[in-house]
This record gives structure tokens, sequence and C-alpha cells, in this order.
């Protein structure tokens, strides 16, 4: 059955592809409602204990013996669960439907109350980088049990040379949700609010988007430039959005005494500069022999001289056309995860059968896909827009991939479960490998082999390529803004420098597409995060390599690295695997294996 995206109506299902019963989130894990018992009860003991807590340590940590640190550490983890309670059932909710009044109401209720009612926390993370070093050694060496902390108190104290005084912090903590929160909430809103005009059509963002895969050109030529009319005529507001971020960020960075305006996400992913310069070297030096090549075979296979912009996600003529219903989606990465361990699959059996997922693409939604981990005493959520598609069902690998992670993270407590952004991609990104192979090695026609090799070479170059020119763009926009305010055409000039650069000759940019760069939310929500993708991408695939090896006992150490959380650093988790991300020649282990991918679908031409 094919699904034409024109007379899909977002607001009515019934005219949606039968795709099965698609599960939707059920939150009564986290509260009942907005009206719940249990959630006034947290709030109500937040703000008692956020106030207890201040009364019982403020001006005193620097005097605590190794006990009493301890107890103040399982204090404020013990809050920090509370407040992610909260906020997470605020936030999952809103995100369902964020056009809903109601719901974004409650969501900026409840960041004002849990940012009012944390504020005398703020001497906490002050007080501790005070503590000096031999005092704080002892204490540590002192108790296995605060020594296990040792990670989180390393990424703490990275940032005390950033550190502002207790007044300027706190001022920073109460204005952030009238800044930064406030911006982000405004794009969001905007966002979900967007309706696309196509072909007599009006279709959400997300459908919109959708036509940009579809097999009839005419159909991504019109999605294409429907996108492109309302970006430009949005295009002031986004101007103005992400000026104003950059500059809210400069400020900041200015007063923290921050070298870079990259600095602050890598002193929070505790991965080195050189490391992510490393990797942005490596994959910018590929991309004639990555995505220029690839896309130059790609416009021989679609009878091209040129590529337009709507061609680049456009799939083979040979690709399978049907859709992909739920159950078998399902049954897909089900399986490719038990094939690799039957553990996984156990692990990820609960997402499909408890509420855990939120699939249908509906009116208000947040567009795209993610899995949240909430706290570590419930469980994660993932988010996605399923319309039947294979890149869809890569899509569910991928954000179950996380999902499983944050299951096996969740023992090392709310303060050590969190991984950083470099190293959270990575059961995601192996997920969808597994689910390529199983998919790759169940293909014996060589026409669908082609289409689906090819598929997964034009991801990874998304998540590789692709990425590492979004934090390009990032870099010189945040470079540029401190020369002065940027105007939209600036903005547009450095989002089209970029894609010239790692798309290649082979490209036609319609006009409009220098507005393309409005709609991409990492830029807004999370600065400079887009490499984590391409750092994930990357290590994913050295991992696979020594998977495919026969390494003995890689699951064991699979399960461990992800048990792991945050409680590591990624040197100290690669190494069972002999593998090391500080090492330049690490990064052109996975660069290869897209190269030598390109040259398979080379040789089928022969």
């Amino acid at each position: 059955m094919t699904f034409d995206p024109r007379t899909f109506d977002a607001a009515d299902p019934a005219s949606a592809p039968d795709l099965g019963n698609l599960p939707e989130w059920d939150l009564s894990d986290l509260y009942s409602g907005e009206d719940a018992p249990a959630l006034k009860a947290d709030l109500n003991w937040l703000e008692s204990e956020c106030a207890a807590f201040a009364k019982d340590y403020e001006g005193n940590l620097a005097g605590l013996d190794a006990p009493g640190l301890l107890g103040a550490i399982e204090r404020y983890e013990a809050i920090e669960g509370k407040s992610g309670r909260v906020m997470s059932f605020a936030g999952l909710r809103y995100y369902q439907n964020t056009t809903d009044p109601e719901r974004a109401k409650f969501f900026s209720d409840m960041q004002g109350r849990i940012t009012e009612i944390t504020t005398p926390l703020v001497f906490f993370t002050l007080e501790f980088n005070r503590i000096e070093d031999s005092s704080l050694e002892a204490n540590l060496n002192a108790l296995p049990a605060l020594a296990r902390y040792t990670p989180v108190i390393d990424r703490l104290r990275a940032m005390k040379p950033h550190q502002l005084s207790d007044e300027l912090e706190k001022f920073l903590h109460d204005q952030s949700v009238v800044g930064t929160a406030a911006w982000n909430r405004l794009f969001d809103e905007t966002m979900a609010g967007l309706t696309f005009e196509v072909e007599g059509e009006t279709l959400p963002l997300e459908a919109t988007l959708n036509l940009l895969t579809d097999h009839e050109r005419e159909k991504r030529e019109a999605g294409a430039r429907a996108l492109a009319t309302v970006f430009t005529e949005r295009l002031p507001l986004f101007a103005r959005i992400t000026n104003t971020l950059a500059k809210e960020k400069a400020i900041e960075d200015q007063w923290r005494k921050l070298p870079t305006p990259q600095s602050s996400r890598h002193l929070a992913n505790h991965v080195e500069p050189e490391v992510v310069q490393a990797l942005r070297d490596a994959v910018v030096a590929a991309y004639p022999d990555l995505s220029h090549r690839y896309y130059t075979l790609k416009a021989k296979w679609l009878g091209l001289e040129k590529l337009e912009v709507w061609d680049r996600n456009a799939p083979l003529p040979t690709e399978d056309k049907k859709i992909i219903a739920w159950p078998e989606a399902q049954k897909i990465v089900m399986d490719a995860y038990a094939g690799f361990a039957p553990e996984m699959a156990d692990i990820a059996k609960p997402f499909f059968e408890k509420g855990w997922i939120d699939a249908p693409v509906k009116p208000g939604k947040a567009p795209g896909a993610f899995a949240h981990p909430t706290v570590t005493d419930a469980h994660p959520y993932v988010l996605l827009n399923y319309l039947g598609k294979q890149r869809d069902v890569m899509t569910l690998a991928h954000e179950l991939g996380h999902g499983v992670h944050q299951v096996l993270a969740a023992g090392q407590g709310e303060l050590l479960s969190s991984t950083p952004l470099t190293l959270a991609e990575t059961a995601s990104v192996f997920g969808e490998m597994l689910t390529f192979q199983k998919l790759l090695a169940a293909t014996t026609e060589p026409a669908q082999r082609k289409a689906l090799l090819a598929s997964k070479v034009e991801d990874m170059i998304n998540t590789v390529v692709r990425q590492i020119a979004f934090y390009d763009f990032e870099c010189r926009l945040h470079a540029a803004r401190a020369e002065g305010e940027l105007t939209p055409d600036q903005i547009n000039a450095i989002w089209m420098e970029v894609s010239h650069e790692s798309l290649g000759p082979v490209f036609n940019f319609m006009e409009g597409y220098e507005t393309f760069w409005a709609y991409i939310p990492h830029f807004i929500h999370s600065p400079f995060y887009v490499y984590a993708y391409a750092f994930g991408d990357g290590l994913v695939n050295a991992l696979y390599a020594v998977y495919a090896e026969g390494e003995e006992g890689f699951q064991e150490k699979y399960f461990e690295m992800l048990k792991a959380g945050g409680s590591k650093h990624h040197k100290e988790l690669l190494a069972p695997f002999g593998l090391d991300a500080s090492d330049p020649k690490f990064w052109d282990k996975g660069i290869s294996l897209i190269s030598d991918m390109i040259s398979e679908l080379e040789a089928m031409e022969d």
C-alpha cells in the first residue's frame, strides 16, 4: 500500500494509511494528571526540602566530613529526582500537543515553580567548588560510597574557573525562565503551529518534510517549495530568536571567561576540544570522498546531471514503496535486537506494551523524534512521528536504542546515569546498525540490496557529514554574531556556504533553500549539540567493526558500557574494546566504513 502525504490530514486520523494500532503515551507512571495529589505532594516536599537543604548546608559545605558530604550529595540527588519527575511530566504532556494553551500554561507554570523552589540550591555547586582540593580528596579517599560520585564532582569542578559570584549565579538561575527557556518555547510553539500549502492541501511540518522522501519528484519539489515559502515568510522571527540566543550565550560566556562559544558544550560533554576538532577536521577532509562522491552517484541513478535540494533524500527508483505497518516495524527492530542479545529485546519489550512510545502524527505534536529518560525511578518515554517508511523503522530502532541505554544506566542513580552527549548516541546508532544489518542479510534481490545499502549510506552521511556541516554553521554563526547582530541574509549566507562545501558541486540550490537553517531545533535548544551525532556514529562504526570481527565477550562488555551511564570517561569506556577516541586515526575507522559502502555501490554499476 502506498501513501500520498497530500491526502493525509493530521487532524483526521482516518485519512492516514493503515499503519496498525499505533501506541500512545501513558504518563500515569509519572502522575495521573495535572491535579494529581502525588504531584502536589512532590511540589510541597520540594519546597520544604530545598529550604531545609539550604538551611542545613549553606556556608557549611567546606567543613563537612566524608559522611556529611555524602549525605548532602544524596539529599541533592533526591531533590533532582523529584524536580525531574515534575518537569518530565509537564514537558511530555506539552510535547504531545504544543498548541494546546492549557498544556503550554501548565508547562510554563511548572518551569516557573521549579525554578523558584530550587533557587535556594544555587549555593551548592558554588560552595562545592570552593572546597579545597586536599580536603575534598581526603574525604573521597575516606569513604567509597562518596568516591562513587567522583565523575560528577570532576565535571562540576571543571566549571570552577568559570563560576560567577553567588549573587550572579542566583540571578541567572531565576532569569532563565524569561530568557533562554522563553525563547525556546516561542520557537517550539511557532514550529508546531506552522502549516504548509501543498497542491491545495494544508499540511503540518512533519508531513511536509516527509514529502522530501517521496518517490515522485514533483511531490518532493512541491514540499521543498512550500517549506521555503513559509520559512521565508517567518524568517524575521527565526532570525530574531537566533540572534537573541546567540547574544545571550555570548554574554554569559564572557562573564564566565569561557574561551570559545563551544567551550561550555565540550565541558558538559566531558570531551576534550582537540578530540572534537580532530573529528570535525577528519569529516570535512572526507567530504569529497563521502558526500560529493555519493551524491554524484545518486544523480546518475536518478538520471540527472544535477541534483536539486529536493532530490537529496529521494528514494532510489528501485526502492520498495510499501508502507511498513507498526506491527511489522516492531518485529523488525525486536528481531534485530534479540539477534544481538535476548537481554536487549527484553529491555525493549515494555516500550511497546506499557505506553512508553507515542507514535502517531497528531495536530500540534512536537516534530521529529526523541527518547526522554525522565527519572531513574521511572522509565524513559519515546516520541515518534511514524508514517510507515523504512526511515521511520530506522528512527524507531534509533530511539529505542536510547531507551535501552537509559534503562540500563538508571542503576547509576540520578546524578550518574546521565550520559554525556558524545556517548549518548552510542546505543541509538548501534541499534540502527543492528537493524540495518538484519535487513541487509535478509535481502537477496540485487536491486533491493542496492536500495537498502544506499539508504544506509544516506543515513550515515546525514549523521556524519550533515551534522558536522551543522556544527560548522553554528561555529561561523556565533563568530559572526560576536561582531554584531546578523541580518537574515547574513545567516542565510552562512548556511549556503556550508551547504556548498558539504553537499558538493552536483547540487543546484533553489531559491529559498537558504532559509532551511530556521527549522533545526538543535540550534535553538542545544547549541553545538550536533557534533555528538557524528561522534556517536564514528564511535559505533568502530565498535561494530570490533563486534563483526567476533570479539569474545562483546555483548557483555557492551552492556557494561551502557550500564556505566555517565560514571566513566569515554577513554575508560572504550578501552575494553581496544579503542581510543582521542587518537586522531580513530575517526578514520568510521569514515572508512562509509567510504567502503559507497565503493560497494559503485561496484554495483559495473
